[in-house]
């Protein structure tokens, strides 16, 4: 429409929000729109209410006959906020964004009493949404992990890239690597699944994505069991990717030189168990424990590089600490990475060869940055160890416990190399 628009999303799926989308003026901060991430829930636009979000009678979340609302309370604190940032897609004037996980974890809190978790979807959450610009309304929906039950999200970032389907045709889709250990190539014009796989190893809550319903097929057992009567927490499962994921918020790179994209992931596993939950305004809204543990004794980072169309894994890089660094791709075949004990590495993006690495005192948990300046190319990177890691890891914080501390902004300049020095 040529109109410009701030696009940003709310924050607090842990603590019993409805997730929202804004639209606003970026020179005075008015709001243009708002579009309600949870189904049932009423939209705005130019200040009057639009409408609702999904089916007003919102059957993808429980009734309760006793609630003033009548849909359980968990429908009224649900989740599904868009805290990472969109993506825009010009050809079709769609805003592409995650939807976070629903609110609170505890699948039993939205489920009637008695009743299956499959039945219900806790829509529009742990997805990917297609919003229009100009008024926000729900263009289309991709949901990850139905009815999510493990803090999967998913929120992580929405890359768009065209590629040439096994048919000859060439798609316009988004990648999306989830914290559920899956990535998902979804048809950015109308929000259909084209693919999807795993990028990370000994995924324990479903077997495989089904490509005809685009749903998971879910092992029995995974999700946790209520707690039997007298007891304060239920059976604890062991569960992989453990809440924070085959991969979090730290972005993924693509090169349309490979066609790959490169993955900062991590082989971890939980102990994950239910825990009683009712909402109070300030506090945190769960109803669930856990304790992240090791998967391998040898790594737990794995940057993985990953053919979209065949869903292999092309080469990999493993790290003994958890990878919680972005990846960065240039055009001269260079990918680069940090690392948990300190080092920002480069690779040969094709072989997946170690080229280079340097050590910046402390560990790396930001994505790094590129630019030109008077005809050179610069990187930047900001090192600081903390995060999730550290506060909720779990095993994982003992492993990091040693990481220097410190923060600071490295900048280095690239030699000239051309491609055929980069890959020797």
């Amino acid at each position: 429409t040529g109109k410009v628009l701030l696009i940003h999303g709310s924050s607090g799926d842990e603590f019993g929000v409805v997730g929202r989308l804004f639209a606003r003026d970026p020179d005075t901060g008015e709001e243009i729109w708002m579009r309600p991430f949870v189904e049932g829930h009423m939209g705005r636009l130019n200040g009057k209410d639009s409408t609702v979000t999904g089916d007003v009678k919102a059957p993808s979340w429980p009734d309760d006959r006793n609630s003033p609302t009548g849909k359980v309370e968990s429908w009224s604190h649900g989740g599904g906020a868009p805290w990472q940032s969109a993506s825009f897609d010009a050809e079709t004037n769609t805003i592409i964004v995650g939807a976070g996980n629903p609110g609170p974890w505890n699948t039993w809190a939205r489920t009637a009493k008695g009743g299956n978790p499959h039945d219900y979807d806790s829509l529009y959450t742990s997805g990917q949404v297609g919003v229009d610009p100009s008024s926000g309304e729900v263009k289309w929906f991709y949901q990850h992990t139905p009815n999510d039950a493990w803090d999967f999200s998913g929120n992580n970032e929405l890359v768009l890239f065209d590629y040439k389907a096994k048919d000859g045709k060439i798609v316009k889709a988004t990648a999306h690597a989830d914290r559920n250990g899956f990535f998902y190539v979804v048809d950015r014009s109308n929000g259909k699944l084209q693919n999807a796989f795993p990028f990370v190893d000994n995924i324990t809550w479903a077997s495989h994505i089904d490509l005809k319903t685009g749903r998971p097929v879910e092992r029995e057992g995974q999700r946790p069991p209520l707690p039997e009567p007298g007891q304060k927490h239920g059976k604890a499962v062991e569960v992989s990717p453990p809440f924070l994921g085959g991969k979090n918020w730290n972005p993924m790179a693509y090169s349309q030189d490979t066609g790959l994209f490169y993955v900062p992931a991590n082989h971890w596993k939980e102990d994950y168990w239910t825990e009683e939950v009712s909402y109070t305004k300030g506090s945190a809204y769960l109803g669930m424990g856990f304790r992240i543990k090791r998967m391998y004794d040898d790594h737990v980072g794995s940057l993985r590089a990953m053919d979209p169309v065949s869903g292999k894994v092309v080469w990999e890089h493993k790290e003994h600490l958890p990878l919680w660094a972005g990846v960065l791709a240039t055009a001269g075949n260079l990918v680069f990475t940090g690392t948990g004990d300190g080092y920002f590495k480069a690779f040969d993006a094709k072989s997946g060869k170690e080229l280079w690495k340097f050590q910046t005192g402390s560990g790396i948990v930001s994505p790094p940055i590129t630019w030109e300046q008077d005809g050179e190319q610069y990187l930047g990177v900001t090192v600081g160890y903390g995060g999730a890691v550290p506060l909720w890891g779990g095993d994982m914080a003992d492993l990091t416990r040693p990481v220097a501390q410190g923060g600071s902004f490295w900048v280095f300049k690239l030699p000239s190399w051309d491609n055929r020095t980069a890959s020797r």
